[in-house]
């Protein structure tokens, strides 16, 4: 009886329309928790769940993980990744494997980047401190800081993307909040200059990096970080998104 009630349920949740843009697809990209060409490095001991890659640098760029390769040389693992590491210097197919997630996330950047019109547009002066955010499309042409909490609202189908023509800079300490139900997976971060989560802050959603992410010591992301040039970490915890928190409550709920 239990599993019919969840799958009536899962199927009035799929029933409702989505607010907001259109998802953003990242192809081979979603199956990264990180994934940069220029580089990856922590200073020990981060916590990340999900896969990490870089290409097309090789895996001299990946540093402070202790890395030991398995025995196909395809991958390589390490104590701080719940997954595995991948680099462009590993053996086959995992080169071929890394420019096709790569090249999705250019894509998935750019059409984060191109989507209009706008339903928000310099929302607050780029300053979200405070605010609730619901579904759409916001669209800010400088840095974009968040100097204390901030909310997100919506449903489980709803979708967000933020357009930032500067630096995404968020205080630390400080949480960008959701609501029940919202998914981080639903969340998109285009960033045209480089993403900073300082010590203790902790962050939901993709981030579409153009340029440097840095997250600073204890900061944490529910979500991943896909960026076209390095991530750095310093005890930093990465998780990559799951169903939601919504499903899992309801899932709670029904056993």
């Amino acid at each position: 009886m239990t599993k019919f009630v969840l799958i009536a349920a899962l199927g009035a949740i799929a029933s409702v329309s989505a607010a907001g843009p259109a998802a953003v697809q990242l192809g081979k990209a979603g199956t990264y928790a990180i994934l940069s060409k220029l580089g990856i490095s922590t200073v020990p001991t981060s916590d990340i769940t999900g896969n990490i890659g870089v290409s097309p640098i090789a895996s001299t760029a990946i540093t402070g993980f202790s890395l030991k390769m398995d025995s196909t040389n395809t991958s390589a693992t390490s104590t701080q990744v719940t997954g595995s590491v991948y680099a462009a210097d590993y053996a086959t197919p995992t080169p071929a494997d890394l420019t096709v997630a790569i090249g999705d996330m250019e894509i998935a950047y750019t059409d984060a980047a191109g989507r209009t019109p706008p339903d928000h547009l310099n929302l607050g002066s780029g300053d979200l401190g405070g605010k609730t955010l619901a579904p759409g499309l916001y669209k800010f042409g400088s840095t974009v800081i968040i100097p204390t909490d901030c909310t997100i609202s919506g449903l489980p189908t709803d979708t967000w993307i933020f357009q930032i023509s500067g630096d995404l800079v968020m205080a630390a300490n400080m949480r960008v909040k959701l609501d029940v139900g919202v998914k981080a997976s639903n969340i998109v971060w285009q960033v045209a200059g480089y993403v900073e989560i300082e010590a203790g802050a902790h962050m939901e959603g993709i981030l579409l990096v153009k340029t440097a992410a840095h997250f600073r010591t204890d900061s944490s992301l529910n979500g991943r970080i896909l960026a076209q040039t390095a991530v750095t970490l310093q005890s930093s915890t990465v998780t990559q998104p799951y169903l939601g928190r919504f499903l899992a409550q309801t899932a709670d709920i029904l056993v």
